[in-house]
């Protein structure tokens, strides 16, 4: 592949210091943010750059993935840990996209409501199960499946769904 075929090469991320040069106090205060963010506290560096992958994920960010499991597996996270956390975000992802899809049943069903989203239309979410109930049965045990202990503990996976949640910006 050419340089010019590449979206996404990890010598781009080299070029981030440059925003330092445009905008120098916004960038230093940007880092001493994700330092402070990212530094040892009330969870351990490991779990945060887990929920950095987890997010990144989402986002579909390439050089946070790199970035953020390369930092996860210097701070002691192994294969395991790093593929529950993505599994966490994908069914957060997921979930988030069914969420929505009320909104969708709504809109096919022609309500002439004013609202697009209040708490009570998460009440569909069961229709459909009625309309396909394989792949709903499917994605709900996928869902409770990737939120159970494994390497990582409830705890831990449930820390990185609410940041999961809080990434998909689901109001559900």
């Amino acid at each position: 592949m050419t340089k010019t075929d590449s979206l996404y090469q990890k010598s781009y991320f080299n070029r981030i210091t440059e925003l330092k040069e445009y905008a120098p106090e916004a960038f230093q205060t940007f880092f001493a943010f994700n330092d402070k963010a990212l530094a040892e506290g009330e969870l351990s560096v490991k779990l945060k750059e887990l929920i950095a992958v987890a997010v990144a994920h989402i986002t579909g960010c390439p050089y946070c993935i790199d970035l953020h499991v390369g930092n996860a597996k210097k701070n002691n996270a192994d294969k395991e840990e790093v593929t529950e956390a993505i599994f966490v975000a994908t069914a957060l992802k997921a979930g988030s996209a069914v969420a929505h899809g009320v909104n969708a049943l709504n809109a096919f069903d022609e309500e002439e409501k004013d609202e697009l989203y209040k708490a009570s239309y998460f009440n569909r979410l069961t229709e459909f199960g009625d309309i396909d109930a394989d792949t709903f049965k499917a994605f709900a045990a996928f869902d409770h499946k990737s939120i159970k202990a494994g390497k990582l503990t409830e705890k831990e996976k449930e820390l990185i769904a609410v940041a999961s949640a809080h990434t998909t910006g689901c109001p559900y």
